[in-house]
């Protein structure tokens, strides 16, 4: 065995066995020909080339030698990709201190940020940008606030990546905060700066980091502020309302997670890329002009996490062109979930894509504590209608042609609507019983009506069963919420800690008593901003309430269900199939009302093909829509679900099913692009990805739908 095992070796180290050997150096050897280097070292690489060349025609005798030829023409491959023309170069140092300022710029960007006010200029090749100074709220602990110019140590130095130049700056030794650091790290990505904050609290409790400042503007009539309130508004710099939000993203106040402004035809966008404890605020006096800034909220007590914000610079901005950028970003996070993977997952959703949206209630009752209370007239505080009498209304609009919608039912529980949550168990006897709701349920499936219920695992009533206060949202202090403006009466905030447990538990006893629930909308999720609690036993951040929402709704798609919920919000748009409206904020009241500066479609630019819309159908103003405005033509100008009552007339009924199906064309459809057609902005046009447009005259009343049909 020793004597073949010396043969084979020896064999191995025979020149014919080294031969396909060579053979990969000569090969290696001639790619080296294919670096490029500056004409001032060609004779050398020829010369250098040429010596390998010759090497390899030698004698190559053994294990020794081939090691020595590879050495040879590895030293010869290092020389060349170091003295290559093309090459991976370092980005040049662009970082600079002088006694005004710290400086940092690439090739369209270039920064400045003043030593002794922290006021941060960005200049683009076509447009200055300024932002407001640092003041004393820029750093807001409990009992003391401080602004990050009143640090006694503020350095700065270069920071650079493979692929961005920056600074890193530090802020230490603040004034009766011991122990307080900043880190900041200005970072320019060719048009775009991003920002990351980092902290050390020092065993302060850290409410809130109002940082980077706003943007400076002028009121000048085109200088527009784009900002993502409830579906979307411009608010040009002189605009005559006074307009005023701060609040976390996730909200009312910012349906999306960015804003922007736009001045001399550049632009300014503010994308919040660490959301779940990021907001904004916002404010333009009567006449201008708007300031809009971050608001980093502290996670129980702490900023806890590295927080970031980019600034999208570009000269040649618009609100369409903001909104795809944001979309980008979406998709490239993997934030985005279209309408299509959505279906997929959920084959029933395709029973509501392109199809009416039914509002019914069965029962509401007003306990004399709700603060809806009608003192006026005591008996329109039980509005009851049975299942029986529901079924009934379903049947005479299938009769009238409705072959196909999506059924939303409110108050079948025990109380009724918004009552004894989350403990409505069993089905209220008084509209039904579980044999009523069960006949509800059946007839919707054999109308081929997708049947769902409003539910909710938030608010919590003081009168439900198992209540107990260490369930509750605890705030900092303590305390808790406590309200009593709905249905039920005296409620607080159940911890969305333990909401999954009661979704499983209440959709069980659906199944048990085979009630055919084909979808579930859980209210207010996606419209209150995330919370946190302070509960001893069982604390919960923003980011874990985020999760236990998320998987109520998991929990429900496990069964097939459709899931939806009030409003259309960042942070459940993947989970959510469609949501209750997407409408207009309107001025001075959420109800109704003029609109919120102008109105215009930033959420669906967006999200459109990624979840459902419905939309009010009136003619004249309502709930989102504003006075002056048709609700008809909002939804067909965003190809959203139409809402249809029980009792329509044939006209109404005719005209909502002309919009389920332009819904139903363009469901699947990017909306592209969105643009105002005159100057009073009453005539607008969008336009889908698939070609087909949409223009509505919000003066005559009139629309003009042109399909493009699939080949």
């Amino acid at each position: 065995m020793i004597t073949a095992a010396i043969l084979c070796l020896s064999l191995l180290q025979a020149p014919d066995a080294l031969a396909p050997r060579i053979e990969t150096l000569r090969f290696h050897v001639e790619r080296l020909g294919a670096v490029s280097v500056p004409e001032s070292l060609i004779q050398e690489k020829e010369s250098r080339l040429t010596e390998l060349k010759r090497m390899l025609e030698g004698t190559i005798a053994d294990e020794p030698a081939y090691n020595a030829c590879y050495d040879a023409i590895d030293g010869v491959r290092q020389w060349l990709w170091a003295s290559a023309v093309d090459r991976p170069v370092k980005p040049q140092n662009l970082f600079e201190e002088t006694p005004g300022a710290w400086l940092v710029r690439n090739d369209v960007l270039a920064l400045s940020l003043s030593r002794d006010t922290l006021t941060l200029d960005v200049r683009t090749p076509g447009h200055p940008w300024q932002f407001a100074p640092s003041d004393g709220q820029d750093l807001v602990f409990e009992g003391i606030s401080a602004s990050l110019a009143s640090a006694a140590s503020i350095a700065a130095e270069a920071f650079n990546t493979g692929c961005s130049n920056g600074m890193a700056v530090t802020f230490k030794d603040f004034s009766g905060l011991p122990g307080v650091e900043l880190c900041i790290t200005f970072r320019l990505f060719g048009p775009e700066l991003v920002v990351d904050i980092a902290a050390r609290e020092g065993g302060q409790t850290l409410l809130l980091l109002n940082w980077p400042k706003a943007v400076v503007l002028d009121n000048a009539p085109d200088t527009l502020s784009v900002i993502p309130r409830m579906q979307g508004m411009l608010v040009p710099g002189n605009w005559p309302q006074h307009i005023e939000a701060a609040d976390l993203v996730n909200s009312r106040s910012f349906y999306m997670g960015w804003w922007g402004h736009i001045q001399g035809g550049a632009g300014v966008q503010v994308v919040l890329e660490t959301p779940d404890d990021a907001g904004g605020s916002y404010k333009h006096p009567k006449g201008g002009p708007t300031a809009a800034a971050p608001r980093w909220y502290g996670s129980l007590g702490k900023l806890g996490y590295q927080r970031t914000v980019r600034y999208v610079f570009d000269d040649t901005s618009d609100y369409v062109k903001m909104a795809k950028r944001y979309r980008r970003f979406l998709i490239e996070r993997g934030r985005f979930v279209s309408l299509r993977e959505k279906q997929a997952r959920t084959p029933a959703l395709d029973n509501v894509i392109g199809k009416p949206v039914i509002h019914l209630g069965a029962l509401y009752h007003f306990v004399k504590e709700a603060s809806l209370f009608n003192k006026e007239r005591v008996e329109v505080n039980h509005n009851l209608q049975t299942f029986d009498q529901l079924r009934e209304q379903l049947e005479g609009l299938k009769a009238k042609g409705v072959d196909a919608a999506y059924v939303h039912l409110d108050g079948w529980g025990y109380y009724g609507y918004d009552n004894g949550h989350p403990d409505v168990m069993p089905v209220g006897e008084i509209q039904g019983g579980w044999e009523g709701l069960r006949r509800l349920a059946d007839a919707c499936a054999d109308m081929n009506y997708l049947f769902a219920v409003h539910d909710q695992y938030r608010d919590f009533y003081l009168n439900a069963v198992s209540y107990d206060e260490r369930l509750v949202l605890m705030n900092r202090d303590g305390g808790r919420d406590l309200h009593s403006v709905w249905c039920g009466g005296p409620q607080t905030f159940l911890s969305a800690r333990f909401a999954p447990e009661y979704v499983r538990r209440n959709h069980d006893l659906f199944a048990a008593n085979n009630v055919q629930v084909r979808g579930a909308y859980l209210d207010v999720f996606s419209v209150v901003p995330l919370e946190e609690s302070y509960q001893p036993a069982h604390p919960m951040t923003r980011t874990e309430c985020a999760r236990y929402r998320r998987e109520c709704f998991d929990l429900l798609r496990a069964r097939g269900y459709v899931v939806s919920s009030e409003e259309p919000v960042d942070y459940l748009a993947p989970s959510l199939d469609l949501v209750h409206h997407g409408p207009y904020a309107t001025y001075p009241n959420l109800g109704g009302g003029e609109a919120t500066g102008i109105p215009v479609p930033l959420f669906n630019l967006v999200y459109h093909d990624s979840i459902l819309l419905p939309w009010e159908m009136g003619e004249d103003g309502g709930w989102g829509i504003p006075k002056g405005d048709s609700g008809r033509l909002h939804c067909l100008l965003n190809a959203g679900l139409p809402y249809l009552w029980p009792g329509a007339d044939d006209a109404q009924i005719a005209r909502t099913l002309e919009a389920a199906d332009w819904a139903r064309h363009c469901a699947f459809e990017e909306m592209v692009s969105h643009e105002f057609l005159d100057e009073g902005r009453r005539r607008q046009r969008a336009t889908y990805s698939n070609g087909a447009t949409v223009t509505v005259d919000f003066t005559t009343g009139e629309s003009l739908i042109q399909k493009v049909e699939n080949n």
